[in-house]
């Protein structure tokens, strides 16, 4: 099955915005937290039973502000903090997949930064075990060759930490300089179950991604037709300037 939903409710608030994505037959919708957790538990649990009852699956996007590498204690203290905080509102509001950029290499070659997110991944899910909360942390690919994040590094993280992952199709050619091989990406991920990812049109220069665009009929023609060759279970969100209107092309095209 291959669910489309857009990233966030385009300015009409989450309610409105699943209502949305139900008139246009959308299946899914990201909540977006990017600035900052700003929802209660008990609003959460009211949007989540509309969504429920609209048959339109939830995830999160995290707050941006997030560095699981950071040299500052602190500064990765206040990101697992957004992340825990993410967690309990998605618990509430059904949301499985909690989406976040999990930081960046710095100063550090790419074996310590991976040994050190992995280390915060671990203790992360620890807290979300301790409280029940029944959502799966799933850090997402990268757009930046300065971000931790190519789809090897977050796959070893899947295997050793039993964490998710977000697959975004236009970060990985971005951050391959406009390039993807999708007979080599789904033959290292096909196993993974359901696939979370974003899709959108993607800017990009030398140092990767630069920023999202409208998606084009050409590029969402060839992303369907390899998670049909490979038979994949997939959720697509669509993070583009116009994420409805992307969406029903999607939805179209499929």
């Amino acid at each position: 099955m291959i669910k489309i939903g857009p990233a966030g409710s385009s300015g009409l608030g989450n309610e409105e915005g699943i209502r949305h994505a139900k008139e246009l037959g959308l299946s899914a919708l990201e909540v977006e937290f990017t600035y900052g957790v700003r929802m209660s538990n008990d609003e959460a649990k009211k949007i989540g039973l509309l969504a429920q009852e609209l048959g339109i699956s939830l995830s999160i996007h995290a707050p941006y502000y997030i560095n699981l590498n950071s040299e500052e204690r602190p500064k990765v203290h206040a990101s697992k903090t957004r992340i825990l905080q993410s967690c309990e509102r998605g618990h509430y509001l059904g949301a499985k997949y909690i989406v976040f950029h999990a930081g960046f290499y710095g100063k550090e070659d790419k074996e310590k930064t991976y040994q050190d997110i992995k280390k915060e991944i671990i203790d992360l899910q620890k807290t979300i075990k301790q409280k029940k909360w029944d959502v799966m942390l799933a850090p997402e690919t990268t757009g930046k060759a300065s971000q931790f994040g190519d789809i090897d590094e977050l796959l070893r993280l899947k295997k050793e930490t039993c964490c998710h992952l977000t697959i975004d199709f236009s970060h990985l050619k971005a951050r391959n300089n406009g390039k993807i091989d999708y007979d080599e990406l789904f033959k290292k991920i096909r196993h993974i179950g359901h696939i979370h990812s974003h899709f959108s049109g993607i800017e990009w220069t030398a140092k990767g991604e630069r920023r999202h665009l409208i998606t084009e009929a050409k590029d969402i023609k060839e992303l369907l037709e390899y998670l049909k060759k490979y038979g994949a279970d997939a959720t697509i969100i669509n993070e583009s300037p116009d994420p409805f209107g992307d969406c029903v092309k999607t939805k179209k095209l499929l």
